[in-house]
């Protein structure tokens, strides 16, 4: 789910903060995420395949060391796990607002990242087509590449309903729907999103949402934008939940794990924006998207575009020193974060692609000093947990 104020990586301290626990944050800390559960041990090195050069291959427990940098982890919950790629392809930009979304190009798109290795999708019911064009990907996938191929990719899906009466035959159809569209038997992971916590129907939702795992229809259920007494009341109720977003104490005590969104801030955490002034008409690069609109707001809430230009200059020296861009610093230093267990990326789907330097993020190894620069910068701004409250307050406002 997105929204107005939902949370950046900016304020790279921020949103990994749970609501009891609150420290300065910057909007890079402001990273959104989804609460995942324990990941487990390590796989094998990946046999060499003829599609792609590196890959996300599925493991089995905690973060995976292959052959090389950290690529992929386990989220896992009472017997349940998924392997996912630590850097994921968000979606949200297939929803309109970031240019129009050609079909075909689109799915090129996902091919092309799959094959780099970048084989994790997120999308939501309500990301526009998100979930058809992962139905013709997947189709695609079947078609044109090796059986075990098919088996490293992953889509994560989210469900938003509206705040009603969750009987078993509402929250089964829409699930149904879900899994029509994505052309899956069974969804790899169902996040959840409520409304209103006046309305404890989340956990009737929830309940039915279990049972079809047990029945199959759902590999792994996680949530997203649920704050920090949701979780610890979903979790008391044995609803075995395997992420979230943001709370980071009480994810070290349970083992959830969290995803995050807005690891680049929509764009403006890049070369793009550093030394520019985009308070004068004209005189930088325009905020044209609802992701940049967003995360401008978040950096005049957490300290202005002075403060923000000075945390650009400080990740643009760190990436000079490793021969990468300011958003590959940027998602890595989240990556390094306490319970994260992978980050999101949007793609523009047909539009434009950075596989290149999502890639680096792997290979890239930030040092002490490196984190502890960013981090400095970081705490100059105001905590945003104070302004906007805990994980998914921004929409409940």
């Amino acid at each position: 789910m997105r929204g107005p104020w939902a949370s950046s990586a900016l304020s790279l301290r921020l949103r990994l903060r749970g609501a009891r626990a609150r420290t300065n944050t910057s909007p890079m800390s402001s990273t959104a995420a989804r609460v995942v559960h324990p990941a487990a041990a390590a796989p094998p090195p990946p046999r060499p395949r003829r599609l792609a050069p590196a890959r996300c291959a599925a493991g089995s427990a905690t973060d995976t060391a292959t052959a090389g940098p950290t690529r992929v982890t386990t989220v896992s919950n009472r017997g349940d796990s998924l392997a996912i790629c630590r850097v994921l392809n968000g979606m949200w930009q297939t929803s309109g607002g970031w240019g129009r979304i050609d079909r075909d190009a689109a799915v090129d798109a996902m091919l092309a990242h799959a094959d780099a290795g970048l084989s994790t999708f997120d999308m939501a019911d309500h990301y526009g087509p998100a979930e058809d064009l992962y139905g013709m990907f997947i189709n695609r996938i079947r078609r044109e590449r090796p059986p075990e191929f098919l088996e490293e990719v992953k889509g994560l899906t989210k469900w938003v309903p509206p705040p009603v009466k969750m009987t078993r035959s509402y929250v089964e159809d829409n699930i149904n729907r879900s899994r029509k569209r994505m052309d899956v038997t069974a969804l790899d992971m169902l996040q959840f999103h409520w409304w209103e916590y006046s309305n404890p129907g989340y956990l009737d939702a929830l309940k039915h949402i279990t049972d079809l795992k047990e029945e199959g229809k759902i590999k792994t259920v996680a949530l997203t934008n649920f704050d920090t007494d949701r979780l610890q009341i979903i979790l008391e109720n044995g609803i075995p939940v395997v992420s979230n977003q943001r709370m980071a104490e009480l994810c070290q005590l349970t083992g959830v794990r969290l995803i995050t969104y807005g690891t680049v801030m929509g764009g403006l955490l890049s070369e793009k924006f550093l030394d520019t002034n985009v308070s004068i008409p004209f005189a930088g690069p325009p905020l044209n998207t609802p992701s940049l609109q967003k995360y401008k707001r978040m950096v005049d809430a957490w300290g202005g575009w002075s403060l923000f230009q000075t945390l650009l200059q400080t990740l643009k020296k760190v990436s000079l020193k490793h021969g990468v861009t300011i958003s590959t610093v940027a998602v890595k230093y989240i990556l390094n974060q306490t319970s994260v267990a992978g980050s999101m990326v949007g793609v523009r789907l047909g539009l434009s692609e950075h596989i290149k330097d999502t890639n680096a993020i792997f290979s890239l190894e930030l040092d002490e000093e490196d984190m502890n620069i960013i981090t400095e910068v970081s705490k100059r701004g105001r905590n945003l947990i104070d302004i906007i409250g805990d994980c998914g307050d921004e929409y409940r406002a």
